[in-house]
């Protein structure tokens, strides 16, 4: 079959592909990112790309109007090319990683976590590998000791290391290193998890390298991917870094990743892909702190169970299909570079236990990182994202579940939504008298869609202004243009066109907010139901701890006026901000985190929310704003009953 080439726009990137082949296909071959939330099915809308020059087939789509398609717009996953194409990637359609750089604003005090200070104060700072400065005693003709021998001795006798292992990597470097400066050398042990464990040899380095001594702390996540360089002799973040990663080209969310896994040669390809993501983020904080690769140790991971058996490259199908298992609960030490990590051989990986199959590394980590897992409080852990995670609990008991929430807060499955990215509407106000909007966007730049955070914002606001009601429908009967209807659909124009970037009206619709209402809901019953099941109410909670990226930018008075958040004083909300990112930098500096990681996870009792009976009525119930009990937010109860009894003397009037 011959080949064509496929040139995208900006970024002038070329490449040849078969004859036949679609843009979105090229475009991952390509590295070019584009939005594509359903894994090429056709049926999310966002992978609009443009075709400049060149012959192609398309297939029909709803998702794209006539006038765009007289534009040159399609569907890169349904368009193939015949011939030597130019694309055009239009703003909406690309990952835009600048964001990733954003911090979220603390609005309480700091999470309770495992503080360095407080690692060493209790003599708990010794990180998973160690590096040990020795002086041996050259062989001489009266000493024919092998050189492995002579090095296991010198720990045996010197050090207090009786139960040592010399890895086969490390043999054969020996003879050379040891004489590189007269058997003056700098060997690197990995720690057992238990103390009845042998201290593995991984490394040797002529002179003493002890001062050079680093761990990437690593956050494999469903859309993005963290690392921080962290140095194990201060115990000090050098530098961290955040990519998208690229697996989303793949599928949205889990599901549609697992299907795609199933695929001939898929599993492999996510594999190599989200490799490809870290070894990017490895690569940036290592040019940023000016660290030599080959002063790295040890590598930690964290993440959701689909995420772990994908980088693991480990069969996830059976996490999708009753009774619904991972294949594996704990995974033991791996070499970085077995897994295609670019660091040197003797680095050690170590990952994150999960606990279910939806309950994964990542919220482990979170438990750990935080020190939820360390107080008598009675703490509502939430990651809230794509899959949301709820852990309640403290250092006596823990029980968890997950819920699938559906990719709304990142945008998915709302028409004009979007990952957090410049000209992403964040903010939303509403004028009360002519109902004409206010927004911000990320980076104050014309907007091009509606991010995560932003559409809790937004439906709040037309929800407490009396524009939509308690099942989310438009006041057909208010004086604005801004609400308008099309096939019984209707709509509040957030931005004209001649405002945008897209060239089109930005609106939220009824099915937006509704899937939002699902979203939401699903989240909510969680907590309530999970509660329940241990006998529990939200009044018993003392603390909440919200986690991951999106729960950092929340805004929480508006989350409770939805109903996503139970209705609590805010003093008892924490942003505890990436936790999951915390528990794997926590890993790499202390082994007491990790000899206490498996007690924490075999503590943790799960519940699957789909064979708990309460379940289905909670979440039917929340399927209103902000449920049909409004005696479960009584502030918002009373906001609204004034409001009404100002509207009422208004009207008298």
């Amino acid at each position: 079959m011959s080949n064509v080439q496929v040139t995208f726009l900006p970024g002038n990137i070329a490449i040849d592909v078969p004859k036949g082949e679609t843009v979105l296909r090229a475009a991952m071959a390509a590295g070019v990112h584009i939005n594509a939330s359903c894994g090429g099915d056709g049926v999310c809308g966002k992978c609009r790309v443009i075709i400049e020059t060149g012959q192609t087939d398309s297939e029909p789509s709803e998702r794209i109007s006539a006038d765009d398609r007289a534009k040159g717009y399609c569907l890169a996953c349904k368009t193939a090319v015949n011939s030597d194409v130019t694309v055009r990637v239009p703003v909406e359609s690309v990952v835009d990683a600048s964001v990733l750089k954003r911090r979220g604003p603390r609005r309480t005090a700091t999470v309770q976590q495992i503080g360095l200070e407080e690692l060493k104060e209790q003599g708990l700072f010794l990180p998973a590998v160690e590096k040990m400065y020795l002086e041996l005693t050259p062989p001489d003709a009266q000493d024919h000791l092998p050189d492995v021998s002579r090095l296991v001795n010198h720990l045996r006798i010197e050090n207090n290391e009786h139960r040592v292992e010399v890895q086969l990597p490390v043999i054969r470097k020996i003879p050379t290193v040891f004489r590189e400066q007269d058997f003056k050398v700098t060997v690197t042990l990995a720690r057992p998890v238990r103390s009845s464990g042998k201290t593995q040899i991984i490394n040797v380095q002529a002179g003493d390298t002890t001062a050079h001594h680093y761990g990437v702390a690593m956050d494999i996540g469903t859309t993005t991917v963290y690392g921080q360089l962290v140095d194990l002799v201060s115990g000090k973040v050098l530098a961290e870094h955040g990519e998208f990663n690229a697996q989303i080209s793949y599928g949205e969310d889990v599901i549609t990743r697992i299907m795609y896994a199933e695929k001939p040669d898929g599993l492999e390809t996510l594999q190599r892909v989200v490799i490809g993501t870290a070894n990017q983020v490895i690569e940036a904080i290592l040019k940023r702190s000016k660290v030599n690769r080959e002063d790295i140790s040890l590598i930690t991971l964290a993440g959701n169970t689909t995420m772990t058996q994908l980088l693991l490259s480990v069969e996830p199908r059976y996490i999708r299909r009753s009774p619904y298992v991972p294949t594996a609960s704990i995974y033991p030490p791996i070499r970085a570079t077995d897994l295609g990590f670019a660091l040197d051989s003797h680095v050690t990986a170590l990952v994150y236990p999960q606990v279910s199959s939806y309950v994964g590394g990542d919220i482990v980590a979170g438990v750990m990182g935080s020190g939820m897992y360390r107080t008598d409080k009675l703490t509502l852990f939430m990651d809230i994202g794509t899959n949301a995670e709820v852990v309640i609990g403290n250092k006596d008991w823990m029980a968890c579940a997950a819920c699938s929430a559906g990719p709304a807060f990142e945008g998915g499955g709302i028409q004009f939504g979007m990952r957090a990215a410049r000209g992403a509407i964040e903010d939303f106000s509403i004028n009360p008298e002519t109902l004409e909007p206010m927004i911000t966007t990320i980076g104050n730049v014309r907007p091009k869609g509606i991010c995560g955070s932003a559409l809790i914002v937004i439906v709040a606001t037309l929800f407490e202004s009396g524009v939509i009601d308690h099942q989310g429908k438009f006041d057909r009967n208010l004086k604005t243009e801004r609400i308008r209807g099309k096939d019984n659909i209707y709509e509040y124009v957030l931005a004209y066109r001649d405002t945008t970037q897209i060239d089109r009206d930005i609106t939220i619709n009824e099915i937006d907010i509704e899937n939002l209402i699902r979203a939401k809901g699903a989240i909510y019953s969680g907590c309530v139901t999970l509660l329940k099941e241990v006998g529990m109410g939200i009044d018993d909670v003392e603390q909440i701890i919200l986690a991951g990226g999106f729960g950092s930018f929340v805004d929480l008075d508006r989350a409770m006026i939805i109903g996503l958040l139970p209705e609590v004083p805010p003093e008892k909300v924490i942003y505890a901000g990436n936790s999951s990112l915390l528990g794997a930098r926590m890993s790499a500096l202390t082994n007491s985190v990790r000899q206490e990681v498996v007690g924490v996870t075999n503590m943790m009792t799960n519940f699957e929310l789909s064979e708990t009976p309460s379940y289905m009525d909670n979440y039917i119930a929340a399927l209103f704003l902000p449920h049909t009990d409004l005696n479960r937010f009584p502030n918002l109860k009373a906001r609204m009953e004034e409001r009404r009894g100002r509207e009422g003397t208004g009207a008298s009037q």
